[in-house]
């Protein structure tokens, strides 16, 4: 009862969240070595990295699910940064993979549209972060489809097209943006290390992304303090002094 009593005296701490909301280069993110493992690892102490990462998910699937994600109202729940990375799929060929597959038009249409819902929900532009689609290793990713029965589904071309649209979008709504197509491209490298099966990344092509997009984020998030103090810095003989005050150490 006395711990309750003492925890009460305290001011709720409000962590703050940085959301993830992407495919599968996504929701792979958090395996060892990937881009949001170690964004959450930067940010320990600082800030909860979720990831909201759902696997063969195009803008079209993205833009009706975002509402059941982030809603208004929940101030304390507010992100203050979202990351929003799809492309890969929407740029699948259509005749190959229509289901997947969404025209350029609508995936500027929707990204659009996520952006607009964010500053609804009071997530403003400057928050926001757009990720094109990384380039495509077609030669690579070609026998992944093979294996599965089917014809190459992606060019690196179209990939291309679609990064480029995001680019657009991000330039006319005021977000942030990583032009990850172009950067793993940049002076014609070989940009086949950085994906693991022609799509998806690599553990280099991760770290390539998370060395991109902390820039961005910093930005963002470098006011933000430490959560609770330091463990040399607690009060020895009334620790309640320290644990229980406003947290910014």
């Amino acid at each position: 009862m006395a711990l309750c009593e003492r925890a009460a005296s305290g001011s709720s701490l409000l962590w703050p969240r940085v959301l993830l909301f992407g495919d599968s280069i996504t929701q792979f993110s958090f395996q060892p070595g990937g881009w949001g493992a170690l964004l959450a690892d930067r940010l320990v102490r600082k800030c909860d990295v979720l990831n909201r990462g759902f696997s063969g998910y195009n803008t079209r699937w993205a833009k009706i699910i975002l509402p059941r994600l982030i809603s208004k109202g929940g101030s304390k729940e507010t992100p203050v940064a979202v990351t929003i990375f799809f492309g890969a799929n929407d740029a699948t060929l259509k005749d190959e993979n229509p289901k997947q597959h969404v025209p350029l038009d609508e995936y500027s249409a929707n990204l659009r549209a996520m952006v607009q819902y964010l500053r609804s929900v009071d997530i403003p532009e400057e928050r926001v972060i757009l990720i094109t689609p990384p380039p495509l290793g077609e030669a690579a990713w070609e026998k992944e489809c093979i294996l599965k029965g089917c014809k190459l589904n992606r060019r690196n071309s179209v990939a291309g097209e679609y990064a480029n649209a995001c680019l657009r979008v991000a330039t006319d709504c005021g977000t942030g943006v990583l032009d990850l197509w172009t950067l793993m491209q940049k002076d014609n490298q070989d940009f086949s290390s950085y994906l693991s099966d022609g799509l998806h990344l690599s553990p280099k092509g991760n770290e390539f992304l998370f060395l991109n997009l902390w820039p961005l984020l910093d930005n963002k998030i470098s006011s933000l303090p430490w959560l609770l103090p330091y463990w040399n810095d607690v009060e020895e003989t009334k620790p309640e002094l320290s644990l229980l005050g406003d947290g910014d150490h």
